[in-house]
């Protein structure tokens, strides 16, 4: 939609430590930003809590929020752009930038800039487990050993580059766990080296979710992956970057509207967006269309979205009795 009174107020908020945060493509975007017509606040936060704080505490103030940073800067602010229903703008500075990627929004500032001085908005579903809230994936096993490996450091010298990489070398380590996910008429046991509740369409840099999922479908994208040989990790690699692994040997996958409860044996930790923050047992929920950012106005699925997908929710008996022997 198009947003008839361009907001004009905005809490800028640009992350030092992100990859681009101090260049000049960001002092670019910000210049332009000034030139159309914003009154910027500028916050100073170094914990998340300070942000969601500022966020609330400005909110009468502001007209929107713009965040400069990564997928991890954003998922920072989420909890105080929910409290207040403030628009978010989105300047991607980050290594990943999956969640950008997912709306379309260019990489570039300058450019992404204009995308919020242009004002066409879109709503989004958010993910929540347990008390943590999340946009592109929340997830445990696998991917959270790769969060460990990925160091400021590392992102910073290998950019994209550093999340294969990273995957490759997780995989020598990570053991495989038991599981138990709960749907709300039924109880599916698992044995994975990686399980994910996918609420946007990309994460880890660029790895997909699914091909048919979408940001505002009102679904949650579940997928496990059972424990597999080294030779075959490279063939999933690889579709899982096209979002096509779902007919693999070996993958688990549905979409739930929620709620879906899992628990692990032994507890484990989970990666909400690329950092870690609540362990299992676990607690997934949907909140539909509950966040606006500013997007594209000719993005594919600006265009197309706003309804639910329509697709099977959750496997057939035959497919569950698959399951739970394997």
């Amino acid at each position: 939609m198009r947003d008839q009174a361009t907001k004009r107020r905005a809490l800028l908020f640009l992350n030092p430590r992100s990859r681009s945060g101090g260049g000049r493509a960001t002092d670019g975007a910000v210049l332009h930003l000034e030139a159309s017509g914003f009154i910027l606040t500028r916050a100073s936060c170094a914990h998340a809590a300070d942000l969601t704080r500022e966020v609330k505490r400005l909110a009468l103030e502001v007209d929107l929020v713009i965040v400069g940073g990564g997928d991890g800067t954003i998922n920072a602010m989420l909890r105080g752009v929910l409290e207040t229903r403030l628009p978010l703008g989105i300047l991607p500075l980050g290594t990943a930038n999956d969640l950008a990627r997912t709306l379309g929004i260019p990489s570039d500032p300058i450019a992404a800039a204009k995308v919020i001085v242009a004002g066409h908005m879109r709503r989004i579903d958010v993910g929540q487990v347990n008390d943590q809230f999340f946009v592109n994936v929340a997830s445990m096993g696998l991917s959270v050993e790769l969060a460990r490996r990925m160091t400021g450091n590392l992102k910073r010298h290998l950019r994209r580059l550093s999340y294969p990489l990273g995957a490759l070398k997780t995989l020598l380590c990570t053991k495989p766990f038991t599981a138990e996910v709960a749907t709300a008429d039924r109880t599916i046991p698992l044995r994975s080296l990686q399980i994910a509740v996918g609420n946007g369409v990309f994460y880890d840099g660029g790895m997909a979710v699914y091909d048919g999922a979408a940001i505002d479908d009102q679904c949650l994208d579940f997928y496990s992956i059972a424990p597999r040989r080294f030779w075959q990790w490279p063939l999933l690699l690889r579709t899982f970057r096209r979002g096509r692994s779902r007919n693999l040997v070996g993958m688990r996958a549905f979409c739930s509207p929620g709620p879906l409860e899992i628990r692990t044996n032994p507890p484990l930790p989970i990666n909400t967006d690329g950092e870690i923050t609540t362990t299992t047992p676990a607690l997934f929920k949907l909140l539909p269309l509950a966040a606006s950012v500013f997007v594209p106005a000719d993005h594919p699925q600006y265009i197309n979205s706003s309804s639910p997908r329509s697709r099977p929710s959750l496997p057939n008996p035959r497919q569950l009795s698959r399951i739970a022997e394997s």
